[in-house]
This record gives C-alpha cells, structure tokens and sequence, in this order.
C-alpha cells in the first residue's frame, strides 16, 4: 500500500533506528567495562560512537595528568588531535575552559567571538573547523577532563544530542573510576597517569606502523587497534611490542591482507 501524503512513518522509522543506535552503543560501552578493561580502548571506542550518534566531523578526549595539565588521549584524527594541541599551547580555549569551570563549553562560531585570541587566530588560521562543544569528565563537581566534538561548520548542537554527548562522557568518567581498586583520590590520579603514559607508547606505535607500512597515522592507528581486538591484547601491550620490535609492524597489514581474503 502507498503511504498517504503527510504519514509520519519514515521519520518514526528514524527515531527508531536512532535509538538502537544510541542502546547499541551503551551496550557495547558497557560489555567492554569488563575485569581488567583497556582504558584507551574504552576511551577511543567512545569517540567513535560520538562521530555516528552526534554527527559529529571529530572528536577527541583530553585528561588531566597527575601534574594538573591537560593531555590528548584519545582523538579520531590527526586534525582533532592538532586542535586539542593548539589549546593546550595556547592555554586557552573549549576545552580549557570547560575543565577550569566542570561545566559544558559551546562555540557556535569559531569566527565570531573574542574569547581565547591566541587559540581562535591558530585554529582559523589552519580553517578546519568552525564550532566546538566541550563537555566535562565529572567527579564530585571537579572535572578530571573532557570531551570535545568538532564540526566543519557553525552552529550548536540540539538538545538532546548535547544531553547524549554528556552522556557519553559520563561513561568516560565511569570507566576511569570502574576499577575495584579505587578507593582513595591518589588511585584515580595514578589511573588517569597510566592511561596518559600509555596513550605516549601508542603514539610512538603509530609512527612506526606509518613508517614501515607506507600509510597515513589515521591508518596505523587503525591496524594497531584492529590487532588488539583480534588477539585479545590491550591495546598498549600491542604498542608498547612495536616500539621494542618484538612485534615486527608489517605483521599487522599482513595480518589485515589475511583476513580481507580469508
């Protein structure tokens, strides 16, 4: 039968494929909260979920280390990455802000405002993205970082979706806590640094999977992390064998080449 003109099917067909979209994504967040969980695995899996439920073009997740300065650990590209680098060497901006205050930070319009001189003249000069949402990693009312979705061009983000992206990184705050040992303020810092330091050996990783494969960092990342899931390894471990060379990088395309003809 045809659909009579004004029906609202396709757009309850799209609510509903949007909310098995956002259960499936907990659940899975959930499943990998598991004994002995891989942090930076948990973290990078929920920026990914914030690209396909937000419509987000990037995003990245920043922590505060153990000497109160803010890190990259976790960002869906290399030009996420740069813009999570310009604040930090700038000392402003979203995502500063939105850790000195714990409260959600929206720029609509990175060309048109006067907050954060420094930081807005090296974003604009590099032209890659034009809003910013910052959303705090909260505990107790102190935010221990944040994450931020990046878009190519202006305007805010709706309701309910900014309601969803807090929701993701209160899930980043409950995995950094999730573990049986912690108990005392020092432990959550000494977590956050264990992440933070294995985010370091995962870049170094990177660049020599790029080096030896011939691919772009984005790439490298991917075989790095596809590796991990397949052989069931933290996905620090895997890193922390390439940098060494106990793991020669080429076994992880060969490994990718395998699998596409098997």
């Amino acid at each position: 039968m045809a659909m009579q003109e004004g029906s609202p099917e396709p757009a309850a067909s799209d609510a509903g494929r949007r909310e098995r979209q956002v259960a499936g994504a907990f659940v899975e967040l959930a499943d990998t909260l598991v004994d002995d969980y891989d942090m930076i695995d948990l973290l990078d899996r929920l920026v990914g979920h914030s690209l396909r439920l937000l419509g987000a073009d990037a995003a990245a997740i920043m922590l505060v280390d153990a000497g109160g300065g803010l890190r990259t650990v976790a960002a869906s590209s290399e030009d996420a990455e740069l813009m999570e680098l310009l604040q930090l060497q700038a000392g402003e901006g979203p995502c500063v802000d939105c850790v000195r205050t714990a409260t959600a930070v929206t720029v609509t319009d990175l060309s048109d405002t006067d907050r954060w001189p420094r930081f807005v003249a090296a974003a604009s000069a590099r032209g890659t993205f034009r809003s910013v949402h910052a959303l705090p990693l909260r505990l107790r009312g102190e935010a221990m970082g944040a994450m931020n979705l990046l878009h190519h061009t202006p305007g805010p983000l709706p309701p309910e979706d900014l309601a969803l992206g807090q929701a993701l990184a209160d899930v980043a705050t409950i995995g950094i806590l999730a573990e049986r040992a912690v108990r005392r303020g020092e432990v959550v810092t000494e977590q956050l640094q264990n992440a933070l330091n294995s985010r370091v050996v995962i870049e170094q990783a990177k660049g020599v999977v790029a080096q030896h494969s011939g691919v772009a960092m984005e790439e490298a990342f991917e075989q790095l992390r596809r590796y991990s899931r397949r052989s069931n390894r933290r996905l620090a471990e895997v890193a922390g064998d390439v940098v060494t060379r106990r793991l020669d990088p080429r076994v992880l395309a060969a490994q990718d080449r395998a699998t596409d003809h098997g």
